[in-house]
């Protein structure tokens, strides 16, 4: 019984020390399949409190600005325009004060604004390099590893300087300030103009002579005779102005922002009125101007996802594959303009895998914010 109580212990030590090294064995690589996978950089479909230690990030989309710029023409009466036809054979001359408007300009431009469907938290980990993620002010990712002076920022809308279609400022200067004595002390309006008549046909007739070389005082230079003309202009543009009265000249400027909620995206932008100007797009005032946005489907749908599977977290950086859009304004008599841009809410997103940023590689992605698709990546082995 002695004998066999010890080979039966024997035994049991040795399978005690087998199944211990099993279970050793087992153990590390757990411990190695943990050790690759957190020194990965996880993104995940981002949900609101999960992601302490991290940056959540979105993926662009494409919105359409359109500028329109408008000249805004304001016409006062001069206080002698009863008199323009009789004393300076000027016919029509309005005695009532309006305001006009007409377009200039209509231009169109692409901005990036973020795109709530493609919403993702990247989770830091000291063992990978994508801990510098750069951001825009909304949160679009703009890249890893990068300055933010490399990137082009198109979440603003383009700046254009107003175009200048400004008038000689005659409204600015005092046509009474070239009267003479006489004209002042006049007793009645018709008097005063007809004296200012007589005060412009005689500025116009010393402007002709010396046009001419036959005034009695010539100038003894180029430059002084310019000086001379110029200040005879002024004088009868002012005087004038009294009859004719002013025209003040303004641009004013408008942008509008549409963000396209479908592949082929149609409505009315904004409506014009020669009278009012730029009114609103349900103001039946105005004439409609449209914007139709297409998809060119430049890139293939992408596959239906389930919403009731559960997304586990991936290792890598979301980026877009844009397509491209082409965004056209009219009105009721034809066309406008039009041009094209990339889209990311037209394309796909793809992953780009996280074992770029392991400590193994310095990797640097930057992203374009219109698009959201890659602009320049490059990784570099360490010394």
């Amino acid at each position: 019984m002695k004998i066999i109580s010890l080979q039966f212990t024997v035994y049991s030590l040795q399978m005690i020390t087998k199944t211990y090294k099993r279970v050793l064995l087992c153990l590390s690589f757990i411990i190695i399949h943990l050790s690759f996978s957190v020194a990965q950089t996880v993104s995940s479909a981002y949900q609101p409190g999960v992601t302490t230690e991290g940056a959540v990030y979105f993926l662009p989309k494409t919105a359409v600005t359109v500028t329109v710029q408008v000249e805004k023409t304001t016409y006062t009466p001069g206080d002698f325009c009863q008199y323009a036809e009789r004393f300076l054979r000027i016919k029509d001359v309005s005695p009532t004060p309006s305001v006009g408007y007409r377009i200039i300009t209509i231009r169109q431009d692409a901005v990036a604004v973020p795109d709530t469907a493609k919403r993702y938290a990247v989770k830091f980990d000291a063992r990978t390099s994508a801990t510098n993620v750069r951001l825009s002010d909304d949160g679009i990712l703009l890249g890893i590893n990068t300055e933010r002076s490399e990137v082009r920022d198109y979440t603003q809308p383009q700046n254009y300087p107003l175009t200048s279609h400004l008038s000689p400022l005659t409204s600015k200067i005092n046509p009474r300030q070239y009267m003479n004595e006489e004209t002042l002390a006049a007793g009645s309006t018709a008097k005063m103009a007809e004296l200012t008549a007589q005060d412009i046909y005689e500025i116009r007739e010393s402007r002709n002579l010396l046009v001419r070389g036959q005034a009695d005082n010539m100038p003894k230079d180029g430059e002084q005779l310019r000086l001379m003309l110029h200040q005879l202009d002024i004088q009868d543009r002012a005087l004038t102005s009294l009859f004719i009265g002013t025209y003040d000249k303004d641009t004013i400027q408008q942008v509008f922002t549409i963000v396209p909620s479908e592949s082929n995206y149609r409505e009315v932008v904004f409506r014009f009125s020669e009278k009012l100007g730029l009114v609103d797009a349900d103001d039946l005032a105005g004439v409609p101007y449209y914007i139709l946005i297409e998809d060119l489907k430049t890139v293939p749908s992408p596959e239906p996802v389930d919403p009731k599977k559960k997304q586990k977290p991936v290792y890598g950086i979301f980026v877009n594959i844009p397509g491209r859009l082409r965004s056209t304004v009219s009105n009721a008599q034809g066309f406008i303009v039009a041009n094209e841009f990339p889209a990311g809410q037209y394309g796909n997103v793809e992953l780009l895998s996280g074992a770029l940023f392991n400590k193994r590689y310095t990797t640097r992605l930057r992203l374009n914010s219109l698009s959201g698709a890659i602009e320049h990546l490059d990784a570099e082995l360490p010394k």
